[in-house]
């Protein structure tokens, strides 16, 4: 039987999770369930949507602020990591899309404020999110990511609050391990026509590891204005400055085992490093003309990265190499609009959504020598120069329909991703040249109410991923630019259901398939040089569990599982080697566990452990490395607060990695020298405090 035959006989598994406790159920009044836009593109309520979406609310759990990890760790399907690598920026997969990103985030949409944090071909960064004014955030997995337009293995979108009631200044303090301090400064207010939000923060650290240290500022700025009961208008800016932020690179297993804390030779003798500097901004714009609603989002920014590596001389020495320095600025903007207009008929209510996403962005970016002279880590001879450009163009249509129980939710997306490229280095060799990818993608869903509190959902999606403009560049021939690579494409079916349980809890269990033809690998990682292909066919499936339930008045326990067994179900050659059916794809683990114990004894003191499980992951295609092993970790919190009006007071202490454990926290795939491992930090502390003031 296939796998695809044998899906079906999970169903009744899936209800009988919630089956016992729903019978159980005092009919007291529940919170209603939490409104989301994501996979939809209309205000729904996730427990009504045919797919995995959480709304994520921040929780105070004395954490430091400076990671998306913090918020997302108890996100079932999402694997995010904090590398203590702030050059290379945190690891996120979702269900397995994105896990092989050398730095970065790749596969995986991000959005903030409804502006992409993800240039048009698919490469994106969290550092920008600011944590301080987050709302809210929705993290969608599974079929319905493939409405957001090509690299959409998952969607992770932030929302800013908007200032609202009496003008308020606020700041805070955070001091820690591994020389770890951090100031922010806040000020917010706003009445029903105008509200505005300013935040500015300053980040600092040594690193848990030699050569780790890091520094950058973000400012961010929020203007919210209503001229008329129907309209919305919000004006958004925010910046990023990083300044040489030192990286530590990988390790062997050996150097690993011998100090976690150590780095490679030449990483202290090229002074490995990057710098950032990023300014955007933006517009988004809400109008409703009686039940239908109007949106337009406009935005532009500019990115500077300057960054040094540990490419030894002698590799540049090949003609065709584009040297050890890349120095590249962006320029990047983009529209999103769409129309929901919503229709009632004799045979249940509709909901038509239309729209068009466009971005763009374009690469003035060179690449120099790493070395002049016999000094190293300084910017010598040009190597590469060129203009890249990459524009995105999806016009999509969705349509949702209700009547009594059933719920249906089906799309249509076209993609198209132009890559152009313009050589102006032809001392090795002309790269230009242009690739475009098309692919239209459909997407639907089904829910069914086998109860008031219990549903019942199936969805089926096929998705669509381009290659990065990193992964093309020298994916080719002699390391030329590789516009022969195809996009992978996808096919995935989820089941699952959603329950509410009695005393404002509630529970979700997913199941899911996924089939992707010519998945994008790592074909080799030589001379700080990675090429990729086209491997044959991938197969993913799994399960994601999700609880949240009050216990009494006091306690709360949240539990977020993972199951996913990805693997390679064909053979293909990398690097010359066949890599069998049946390897497990890298970067991915089996099984994640995260857990949290909260305890409120009374207003104003809260406490609580979280746990974390991760089994082990393998580092390279053919799984004959040493795979980095699984670990256990724990973490505690204590958190008071007291309000004397007009003042807030509030002190945090959080201690993670409770028990001082060794383990891999995140792994680089495929790398040449066998330096795959990026080790955890050891036990860490952080405390905290803030204040707030209210004018009246």
């Amino acid at each position: 039987m296939t796998d695809r035959a044998a899906f079906p006989r999970y169903i009744p598994l899936l209800c009988l999770l919630a089956s016992e406790q729903l019978a159980a159920a005092d009919p007291q009044p529940m919170e209603a369930p939490a409104l989301v836009i994501s996979g939809s593109r209309y205000r729904a309520p996730a427990f009504d949507l045919p797919f995995s979406v959480d709304r994520v609310d921040p929780v105070e759990r004395a954490q430091p602020g400076i990671n998306l990890s913090e918020q997302l760790s108890g996100v079932p399907g999402l694997a995010i990591q904090n590398r203590q690598n702030y050059a290379q920026e945190a690891q996120l997969s979702s269900r397995g899309f994105g896990a092989r990103s050398a730095f970065g985030v790749r596969g995986i949409k991000l959005l903030s404020d409804g502006i992409p944090a993800s240039t048009p071909d698919g490469q994106g960064q969290t550092s920008s999110f600011d944590l301080d004014v987050l709302d809210h955030m929705e993290v969608l997995r599974g079929p319905f990511a493939t409405t957001y337009g090509s690299n959409s293995g998952g969607v992770v979108q932030l929302f800013s609050r908007d200032g609202e009631g009496p003008p308020r200044l606020s700041g805070g303090a955070t001091l820690g391990a591994w020389g770890t301090q951090r100031e922010r400064l806040t000020a917010e207010g706003g009445d029903g026509r105008a509200g505005f939000l300013l935040n500015r923060a300053h980040f600092e650290t040594d690193g848990y590891r030699d050569h780790s240290a890091a520094i950058f500022d973000k400012t961010f700025g929020k203007l919210t204005l209503r001229p008329d009961a129907d309209s919305k208008l919000a004006l958004i800016y925010n910046d990023l400055n990083q300044n040489g932020t030192q990286d530590p690179q990988g390790l062997t297993w050996d150097a690993y085992r011998q100090d976690p804390r150590s780095v490679s030779a030449n990483t202290l003798l090229f002074n490995t490093r990057k710098t950032v500097d990023q300014r955007q901004g933006g517009l988004n714009y809400e109008r409703s003309f009686g039940e239908a609603s109007w949106q337009t989002t406009l935005y532009a920014g500019t990115r500077r990265v300057i960054q040094f590596q540990s490419i030894p001389v002698a590799v540049q020495a090949n003609p065709r190499h584009s040297g050890g320095v890349i120095d590249f600025k962006r320029d990047y903007q983009g529209i999103g609009s769409r129309w929901i207009q919503p229709f009632d008929t004799d045979v249940g209510r509709f909901t038509a959504t239309a729209g068009v996403d466009y971005d763009q962005s374009s690469d003035d970016r060179q690449g120099y020598e790493n070395f002049v002279g016999d000094t190293l880590g300084v910017k010598g001879a040009l190597r590469r120069d060129e203009r890249d450009d990459v524009t995105s163009t999806s016009p999509y249509l969705q349509l949702s329909w209700a009547y009594g129980d059933l719920k249906l939710l089906g799309g249509l997306r076209h993609n198209e991703v132009e890559f152009e490229v313009d050589d102006r280095y032809l001392a090795n060799g002309d790269d230009s040249g242009s690739v475009t990818y098309r692919k239209t993608t459909p997407s639907l869903g089904a829910t069914y109410a086998l109860a008031p509190q219990l549903n019942l959902y199936i969805s089926w999606a096929r998705g669509f991923e381009t290659p990065t403009l990193n992964e093309l560049s020298y994916s080719g021939p002699d390391a030329s630019f590789g516009f022969d690579l195809k996009p992978a494409t996808s096919e995935q079916y989820e089941l699952g259901i959603k329950a509410l349980l009695p005393g404002n809890g509630n529970l979700n269990a997913a199941l899911f398939h996924i089939i992707t033809e010519d998945e994008l690998v790592v074909a080799s990682s030589i001379g700080g040089r990675t090429q990729f292909q086209n491997a044959a066919q991938t197969r993913r499936r799994g399960l994601e569990l999700n609880l949240e339930q009050p216990l009494g008045r006091d306690w709360r326990v949240e539990l977020a599982y993972t199951w996913l067994d990805a693997r390679y179900s064909k053979a293909f050659v990398s690097a010359g080697e066949l890599i069998p059916s049946g390897r497990r794809m890298p970067g991915i683990a089996e099984h994640n566990l995260f857990t949290t114990l909260a305890w409120t004894p009374k207003p104003g003191i809260s406490t609580g452990l979280e746990g974390q499980l991760r089994s082990s992951v393998e580092v390279e295609d053919s799984n004959q490395a040493r795979a980095a092993p699984g670990y256990a970790l724990a973490n505690w919190y204590l958190r008071f607060e007291q309000k004397l009006r007009p003042w807030t007071f509030s002190q945090t202490l959080r201690v993670d990695n409770l028990f001082d454990r060794d383990y891999i926290g995140s792994v680089i795939i495929g790398e040449s020298n066998e330096r795959f491992y990026e080790p955890g930090a050891g036990r860490s502390w952080y405390a905290g405090v803030n204040l707030e003031y209210a004018f009246d």
